[in-house]
């Protein structure tokens, strides 16, 4: 019989477990209900993609981003393990399709987003699935005093009534004592085994710079530390600006955003992923389920609004445990802009009805209508139109989406659709009087089961390999069958969309949680508070700061910080930092090699000269190479 260990090595080729993953495992595979805290390169889905394994059956995993629902799905496929995914972009009759064959046990897991969870169809085939575990990914966004609630979430507890006797593993990377306390409530979990795994990122040095020139000190840590990096921005202009200015230094470097073709996201990712491109300037719709382990820098151009989501972004660095770096640019006006913006975030409730008027306005929908239907939305055009400040509609949508009205994603990939509108015998006198057509109604027809009945998805990329095309030839010959009566045919949307989840209504009437909503905003301004503090107080270490917020009160120094190494500083004799500094410096090209170092220093403690090392390279005075050479920089 295999074991959990044997499914890791087989499957994933890692030797052995990380901390706490075999605990969890074993919880899961005995049937217990289990919560696992385990921060941002933790090794998640591990947790719980084995136990599916070993329970057999179909493992059901909510979770609430399309790409992320992608990405493992098709990592799965990738190791030989069958897998699918339930989301917006899908037609009835796919749904249906993937339905069937999940009654029929073909899938050993099953992705769904929560949305899908009430509708009818799915509910019909729900609990003919052999489920044998329900996974809640990215649990945290069950609690609405989270800093990414999402209501759709609330629906899992109803499910998870469904599906009697079967164990429940919620998931997530960053969570307050208040959130895990209420991710075990909302969901109802029985004795839930809670794992946590310590906050505390040994190999990350965090710092933090007040500094005139963001962009100055961006060169300046580029420059200094070797290896793939990450730069955020909250906005798309200064991601494009900034990887220009970078670009001008002689470094490989591009800009990625939520704005640009789902085929342009995906070519500078893999760009990056391949080492071509060496650092990427991103908003945060980049490294969600991007799992790169030699990221040595991650620097912060903006400060995010809370914790939960800079532990999140910075602890894409260093996922190989080696050393990396994450540092946060700030300014005094950056500390008022993020104290302000709580206004805008959490706006009086007459502006967000103010704003739900101005969208129902713009996509002409009646009152009493919309409930269903997906509206495509030019988030530019109405912001321009209605004179509204694009951050505070940004926010409104968000509420509304919290509120149960809407859904919204500016990243929504529906993929093409297509079905044909003609009988088989006319195809067939057709094919004969278009023979260059002929390849790709072929491809059509037997990669797309149903679709002579229905309209379905149909993958451009995958249709250009099978008929030996690129995306553009696809592209112009399902046009020309569309004006040719053959097909119908939908081009694929990748612009932003807003999905109405209840009939419009009057925007006075219309119904917010006033409480929960106050309650909320306060929440926002406490943790924007802990996120002020942490930038611009400088009396405890870091990455102490951060495990404590989450929880974790039993963090030690973690000696590597900014704050840690100034203290160390304090204790260093001069005499000793002396004598390290001129045994770098006098050697050829300032370069040395860490085991000659000791030797010439043999009279100093390896623990104090290590402690020194770090220091210099925090102060970025030295680089430390892969192969553990000493360069100095200065």
């Amino acid at each position: 019989m295999p074991t959990p260990l044997s499914i890791l090595q087989q499957y994933w080729k890692h030797p052995a477990f990380r901390p706490l993953q075999e605990d969890i495992i074993r919880s899961v595979v005995e049937g217990k209900d289990t919560l696992a805290l385990l921060p941002t390169g933790g090794g998640k889905s591990v947790c719980y993609q084995i136990p599916g394994i070993l329970r057999g059956g179909t493992c059901l995993v909510i979770s609430p981003l399309i790409a992320l629902m992608k990405d493992q799905v098709d990592a799965l496929n990738e190791k030989g393990i069958r897998a699918a995914a339930i989301h917006s972009g899908l037609q009835k009759e796919e749904v249906k399709n993937i339905l069937q064959e999940a009654v029929e046990g073909k899938y050993p897991f099953l992705y769904c987003s929560p949305e899908r969870l009430e509708s009818h169809l799915f509910n019909e085939y729900l609990t003919h699935i052999p489920i044998e575990l329900l996974v809640v990914d990215e649990a945290h966004c069950i609690s609405q005093w989270g800093y990414d609630f999402r209501p759709a979430y609330c629906r899992i507890a109803a499910t998870k009534e469904k599906l009697r006797d079967v164990p429940v593993i919620a998931v997530t990377a960053s969570a307050t004592p208040l959130v895990l306390a209420d991710i075990q409530e909302q969901l109802k979990l029985k004795s839930p085994a809670v794992f946590k795994q310590s906050f505390l990122r040994p190999n990350i040095s965090y710092s933090a710079f007040n500094t005139e020139s963001k962009i100055n000190k961006i060169l300046e840590i580029i420059h200094k530390i070797p290896g793939s990096g990450i730069v955020y921005c909250n906005n798309r202009r200064q991601c494009k600006k900034i990887a220009e200015a970078i670009l001008l230094q002689g470094i490989a470097a591009d800009f990625y955003h939520a704005g640009l073709e789902q085929s342009v996201r995906e070519k500078k990712q893999q760009n990056w992923i391949n080492n071509k491109i060496r650092i990427m300037v991103c908003t945060n719709a980049f490294g969600m389920g991007i799992d790169k382990p030699d990221v040595r820098t991650v620097i912060h151009h903006d400060i995010p609004d809370c914790l939960e989501n800079y532990y999140q972004e910075a602890g894409r660095a260093g996922r190989d445990e080696k050393r990396a770096f994450a540092v946060l640019l700030w300014q005094e006006k950056d500390l008022t802009t993020l104290t302000e913006q709580t206004e805008i975030k959490f706006p009086p409730i007459p502006v967000i009805q103010q704003v739900y008027q101005a969208i129902a306005d713009f996509l002409q929908i009646p009152v009493g209508s919309g409930e269903g239907i997906y509206y495509d939305f030019d988030f530019e055009t109405f912001t321009r139109r209605f004179s509204l400040e694009p951050l505070l509609v940004v926010n409104v949508l968000r509420i509304l989406e919290q509120e149960g009205h809407i859904q919204f994603n500016e990243q929504i990939f529906l993929p093409t659709q297509v079905s044909f509108t003609t009988d088989t015998q006319y195809l067939s006198q057709f094919e004969e009087m278009y023979p260059a057509l002929e390849p790709v109604i072929k491809a059509l027809l037997r990669t797309y089961p149903g679709i002579f009945n229905n309209r379905v998805s149909v993958y451009d990329q995958q249709l250009a390999r099978i008929c030996r095309m690129n995306p553009e030839q696809i592209h112009t010959a399902l046009k020309q069958l569309q004006t040719l009566g053959i097909i119908e045919y939908l081009p694929k949307k990748e612009t932003p969309q807003i999905h109405f989840m209840l009939n419009r209504a009057p925007a006075k009437y219309l119904h917010i949680q006033h409480e929960a909503y106050l309650e909320r905003k306060q929440l926002h301004v406490n943790r924007v508070s802990q996120m002020i503090a942490y930038a611009s107080e400088n009396n405890q270490c870091r990455s102490q700061f951060i495990a404590q917020y989450f929880g974790d009160e039993g963090a030690k120094n973690c000696g590597v910080c900014d704050y840690c190494l100034r203290q160390k500083n304090k204790n260093i004799s001069q005499k000793e930092f002396n004598a390290i500094e001129t045994a770098i410096q006098k050697s050829k090209e300032k370069s040395i090699a860490v085991d000659t170092l000791m030797k010439e220093c043999e009279n100093i403690n390896p623990k104090r000269i290590w402690e020194i090392l770090n220091f210099l390279q925090a102060e970025s005075k030295i680089e430390i190479s892969e192969e553990k050479m000493i360069r100095w920089l200065q």
